[in-house]
Order: C-alpha cells, then structure tokens, then sequence
C-alpha cells in the first residue's frame, strides 16, 4: 500500500531541504522517507512551484507520451527531469511508456482496458417450431408415444420411492404403490 503525503507535508519537507544545510539524503534519514521521494518533490517545487506537489490523476494520450519520450530522447534528459518538466507525478510512467514504445510501438501506448473483457453476444436464435402432429408420420407419434410412456412410468417410481422413503422416516408402514 502506497502512503499518501499531504501536499502541505510535502511543502514543508521540500523548504526544509531548501532552507537547510543539509543533503537529501540526510534530510530523508531524519523523516523517515527514501531520498529519491524528495529528490522528485523538490524538481517538482523548482519546476512547478508550490502546484507542483499536488496530488493529481491523469490519463496521458498516446502522442502526448510520445511528445514526452521524444523530448527526454532529444534533450539526453533523464526520467526525474523528464517528469518535473512535464509536471508527471506518476513515478515510473515514463520509464513504463519507453518500454511500452520500444516493444510495440506508438498502438503500443494506447490505454489498455482493465477488468475482464466482455463476452461476445450472440443473438438468441427462436427454437424451432416443432411440426403440428399432422404433419408427423405414425413412426414418429409412435416414437413420442413411447418416450412419454416411459417418463410417465420414471415419474410413477420416483413418486412411489419418495412416499416409502417418508413414511418409513414417520414410522408408518408404507401403502403399496400401483405401478
């Protein structure tokens, strides 16, 4: 779980590195924070002022990253300086677009979708309408005939099991079934 700064926490860790004698690394030995944290806020604080330590959610485009990696490439800027130029918060962004670039180009920038993908609809296609019994030749009807004989008959036993089933879990003695 990442922890949240306040953006007057980090006003105030920035003025006192600036104010103060004291190095980085030093400065963050003493807060309890990793060095680099700081490092990013303070090119945030000398680029962008005060503004510049707010939290903020962005969804970069893919020819704005692309703007961004050209820059850095053009310039020879590393990623920190990258990011407090372009005012990017998110730490690792950039350095995660140049290996999304590298590897498939600029489609290879676009947001991916999250979550699982839908599944595809298909169109509930009407059951087929069964032939009317004038239609049906007689070994059909006798073959229907017979099916409905024979659930009939499944049907007789189930019935007949579950009553003997339940009246020997009251301690009657069981009627005899017809079937």
């Amino acid at each position: 779980m990442r922890n949240q700064y306040s953006d007057q926490f980090k006003l105030q860790v920035v003025q006192q590195y600036l104010d103060g004698d004291d190095g980085l690394e030093v400065v963050a030995h003493h807060l309890g924070l990793d060095y680099s944290m700081i490092r990013r806020w303070v090119e945030q604080y000398r680029e962008h002022g005060p503004s510049g330590l707010r939290r903020t959610r962005h969804h970069y485009s893919p020819a704005f990253k692309r703007e961004v990696l050209e820059r850095m490439w053009r310039d020879g800027l590393s990623i920190r300086q990258t990011e407090a130029l372009f005012d990017i918060r998110a730490a690792g962004a950039i350095g995660r677009w140049e290996r999304q670039y590298h590897s498939g180009g600029l489609i290879a920038l676009e947001p991916k979708r999250t979550g699982r993908r839908p599944m595809p609809q298909k169109p509930p296609s009407p059951p087929p309408e069964p032939p009317s019994d004038g239609e049906r030749s007689h070994e059909e009807l006798l073959e229907e005939l017979a099916y409905l004989r024979a659930e009939n008959a499944y049907l007789k036993k189930l019935d007949a099991l579950t009553r003997e089933k339940w009246a020997t879990t009251r301690g009657k003695k069981p009627k005899p079934s017809k079937g």
